[in-house]
């Protein structure tokens, strides 16, 4: 649950930086906000149906 946590977090940084005026290479960081977003999403996914999500565990 803890990674869950950490990509939510960072993609919350992601949304951030791209809303910012100040970003430059705004276009590469869209590719990088929607790549995060699909493994956020697939994470959660994971954490609702109570898949194991730390790989230490198995």
């Amino acid at each position: 649950m803890n990674k869950t946590l950490l990509k939510i977090l960072v993609f919350g940084l992601l949304i951030l930086f791209i809303i910012s005026p100040f970003t430059a290479l705004a276009s590469l960081m869209l590719v990088v906000l929607v790549s995060a977003f699909f493994f956020l999403l697939g994470d959660v996914f994971q954490a609702i149906i109570g898949g194991d999500t730390d790989p230490k565990k198995s």
